[in-house]
């Protein structure tokens, strides 16, 4: 079960509060600062708090504070016990997540299912707690998907389903939200620079345990490595979604960068899907 911590709690209590998942690293520390820097108060939730310190030293860094929550998007007891007490919530940041590299003939579904259960269904809990409050205050949701939730990319099927389902499940919410007064938008990053690509699972003997995949992983792997030594910062998307949390009319989907969106667009006018074969086809020619 989720636990509190109180570290830093000096925000004024009229701020607007917004809850934001995942922020122990990365886009979501990133965007925690950003978001109490602009007014917000923040509460900033991980599933190890004892892994704060970071986040801690960066709001006070730049001058702000966060307020730290245990929060594990799996379990609908963390949730239930990190959302207590609230009497007021404008904003979710859904950002929790977790990558994952493999290919369905060498791993188990129960693998695939622990993929789902963070990426996809941890976010349905924490919103499904938080849209009682989001409806008195139309407050809104911004859910950090990928453009992984747009194309299939080749050896992240677990982490691609995932993320497709979340962006349908978003979609589709969205209309119905909006006619409690909440918005609901998702935010699309391609390669960003943090810690999350270090923690895909993958064994330092993958290429020799790949099998007759082994050709086609290497090229993927080399692929990749090119594709974040060119990442944006997480920074830049934390930027993005304070711009999200604060616009009037947010557009529903937010892509973070300019390659994000000629990426996305790819599939998005490929009506035959042709176009996008070709293009992840050729990330694991040899």
């Amino acid at each position: 079960m989720g636990t509190e911590s109180t570290m830093g709690t000096e925000n004024a209590e009229s701020a607007k509060t917004v809850l934001i998942t995942g922020t122990s690293t990365g886009i979501g520390l990133a965007t925690a600062v950003a978001a109490a820097r602009a007014g917000w108060r923040v509460i900033a939730t991980m599933r190890d708090t004892a892994k704060a310190g970071a986040l801690l030293a960066a709001a006070e860094q730049a001058g702000t504070t966060v307020e730290v929550r245990a929060l594990d998007v799996t379990d609908p007891a963390s949730v239930t016990a990190c959302l207590a007490g609230l009497d007021r919530l404008d904003a979710l940041v859904n950002n929790a997540g977790a990558g994952h590299v493999g290919t369905l003939e060498q791993e188990s579904v129960e693998e695939v299912r622990a993929v789902m259960e963070v990426n996809f269904f941890g976010v349905l809990h924490v919103t499904k707690a938080a849209l009682p409050l989001l409806r008195a205050s139309r407050g809104r949701v911004l859910t950090v998907t990928s453009v992984g939730g747009v194309i299939g990319q080749p050896f992240n099927e677990a982490y691609c389903a995932a993320k497709f389902a979340v962006e349908g499940f978003m979609e589709s919410l969205a209309p119905v939200a909006a006619t409690a007064g909440v918005t609901v938008a998702v935010v699309e990053p391609g390669a960003v620079a943090s810690e999350f690509v270090a923690n895909v699972g993958l064994p330092d003997d993958a290429l020799q345990q790949a099998g007759p995949y082994a050709p086609a992983l290497a090229a993927y792997l080399e692929r990749t490595r090119g594709a974040f030594a060119n990442a944006q910062s997480p920074q830049d998307v934390a930027d993005l979604i304070v711009d999200g949390l604060t616009a009037e009319h947010p557009a529903f989907r937010l892509l973070t960068s300019e390659a994000a969106r000629a990426f996305a667009g790819a599939k998005l006018k490929d009506l035959d899907g042709s176009a996008v074969q070709t293009l992840t086809g050729a990330w694991v020619a040899g």
